[in-house]
């Protein structure tokens, strides 16, 4: 045994090896950590999607000028987890006519109040509503009687374009329970980004 500087011994000297598998993770180890990162990406996107925002689709023109057909909106889905729908809310529903998955209109009157339409104009609980999203399109009565007070865990929806909207005038009032959230951003098209 010889002296090494620093009094060891060279046999007392071991050098650490290295391999291929400790110095870079092994192939298996790297597929088995991307399909790990993709799965979890996929749970916690889909539990945005299922439980706080979901982005839809617009179908029909019955809320024109505020969103066009086709555009796209994100609906915040836990809103009303902490509270109920409020009058001049957005809201994304089931269709009740079932023409299409889901229909997006404006919440005239929620529960316990009364909804009228008197020449041309909304009247809710005896009040004339100022609505200038209506852009002073006229609102017709339609297939439903009114005077009516909505019931307590309905909501009375209407369409912004007055004239040209299939809502509670001809389908009722609908329960809170099928409505999906409510519309808080149009995102696309771009030009036309905006809250709501």
């Amino acid at each position: 045994m010889t002296d090494a500087p620093g009094g060891y011994e060279v046999d007392d000297v071991v050098e650490a090896e290295t391999t291929p598998a400790e110095s870079s993770p092994t192939f298996l180890r790297w597929l088995g950590e991307l399909v790990l990162m993709v799965v979890l990406a996929f749970v916690l996107a889909t539990g945005i999607r299922t439980f706080v925002v979901q982005p839809y689709v617009i179908p029909t023109g019955s809320m024109i000028p505020t969103i066009g057909i086709g555009e796209r909106v994100l609906a915040n889905k836990f809103v009303y987890r902490f509270q109920t729908p409020q009058q001049g809310d957005i809201v994304v529903f089931d269709d009740p006519t079932g023409s299409v998955p889901t229909l997006i209109k404006r919440v005239v009157a929620v529960g316990g109040q009364t909804i009228d339409i008197q020449d041309s104009a909304v009247y809710v609980d005896g009040k004339k509503l100022d609505e200038p999203y209506a852009h002073a399109k006229p609102s017709e009565p339609g297939e439903v009687l009114l005077p009516l007070k909505i019931p307590e865990g309905q909501v009375w929806l209407m369409g912004d374009n007055r004239t040209n909207s299939h809502d509670s005038r001809w389908f009722g009032p609908q329960p809170v329970s099928i409505i999906h959230g409510k519309a808080f951003l149009r995102y696309w098209p771009f030009n036309r980004i905006a809250g709501l």
